[in-house]
């Protein structure tokens, strides 16, 4: 079955990406990527200047299941790439050279400085990749040198810093949000207003997965201290879910969107186009899967396609978007259908002529 989509004029061989982190932190995994069967890749995000990123050891942390001890949810204090840029050109021009048909997204991210992010655009689009995702995004480390979600909280910094990538950018232009900011859509329109031609969302939220009750230090601890950090895996699907959704109805039709969040099998990853993203990225899901785990997103896509009768992935994009109302819309829906039972078990009252975990699956979809 064909899985192909064509986004900002770049034709995919299928909707999943290799999400900017440690999956694509060199050539040599890039190509494994590719090898697997991706879609694309978004590379580890670059700036000039790989001396001024010192990366710490620990810089991850795992959030548990009490039941299975799976993975639910996984911390990163990790910042962008430490390699030099000058080694990152090459490989650029080495993955396009051998594998010219794939899809390479160059993540990028520099200090508040018109030259910097113009010089930066410049040398990394004449190594021939697809385009660029802007990091307005990283939520710590990055953050105190004014840059990643110290500029993507600001829509005013988030327009400028667009428009001068897209002034000398002839590449598609993504623009990768924060969730950590009480509306989304607003940085988002403003990169939009700046020229971007998509929005990536989400990046991680910020969080501190724990604290070791032994020695009573936050984790993941360097030297006895920490900073809060980057949270994801399955636990931040639902907020990514909901920020996506809010950008694909409050966005213009001709932006596209990449979905980000949580996404670990093809169900997540259909969801995420269900609710409008063209694409679907992931990162912690290869981190705790492998790259292997792209044959299930393929099988699963094509699967639910034939099930549901769908010719294209695009016909998929956005088709639950729809069904978003507003709550005096589902009384009055209610209301109309006349569901007598339905609407009396809403009743506050009866929450104490029950158990409370039985009238809780009572009222529960799914």
């Amino acid at each position: 079955m064909d899985l192909s989509i064509t986004v900002n004029g770049i034709k995919f061989p299928n909707p999943f990406l290799l999400g900017s982190g440690p999956p694509g932190t060199n050539a040599r995994v890039l190509a494994k990527a590719y090898d697997a069967g991706w879609g694309g890749a978004v590379a580890k995000t670059v700036s000039l200047e790989s001396s001024k990123v010192v990366n710490v050891v620990p810089r991850y942390g795992k959030l548990r299941s009490r039941e299975t001890n799976e993975v639910i949810g996984f911390q990163n204090i990790e910042l962008i790439s430490d390699r030099p840029i000058e080694v990152w050109l090459e490989e650029f021009r080495q993955v396009k050279k051998d594998y010219p048909n794939h899809v390479l997204i160059a993540s990028i991210m520099e200090e508040y400085s018109k030259d910097r992010w113009q010089e930066l655009t410049k040398m990394v689009q004449d190594t021939g990749v697809d385009g660029f995702e802007l990091t307005f995004s990283c939520p710590h480390g990055m953050t105190e040198r004014k840059m990643g979600s110290e500029m993507g909280e600001h829509p005013d910094l988030t327009e400028e810093v667009t428009g001068w990538v897209k002034e000398v950018a002839t590449i598609p232009v993504w623009a990768k949000m924060t969730p950590n900011i009480t509306n989304i859509r607003e940085p988002a329109l403003a990169a939009v207003r700046g020229g971007a031609d998509g929005i990536s969302a989400i990046n991680t939220i910020l969080s501190v997965i724990g604290v070791n009750l032994d020695t009573l230090r936050p984790m993941p601890t360097v030297e006895g201290y920490t900073v809060p950090g980057g949270y994801s895996a399955q636990a931040v699907k639902p907020i990514a879910l909901r920020m996506v959704s809010q950008l694909a109805l409050g966005l213009p039709k001709e932006i596209s969107i990449s979905g980000i969040g949580g996404v670990e099998t093809a169900h997540d990853a259909i969801e995420f186009m269900l609710l409008g993203a063209s694409t679907v990225q992931i990162c912690t899901g290869v981190m705790l899967q492998g790259v292997k785990m792209v044959d299930g997103l393929q099988e699963g896509l094509a699967k639910f396609m034939t099930d549901k009768g769908f010719n294209s992935v695009q016909e998929i994009v956005g088709k639950s978007l729809p069904y978003f109302s507003t709550h005096m819309d589902l009384v009055a829906r209610m209301k109309e259908a006349k569901r007598h039972k339905a609407g009396e078990a809403s009743r506050d009252n009866e929450w104490a002529q029950k158990d409370i975990t039985e009238k809780t699956a009572e009222l529960t979809s799914n």
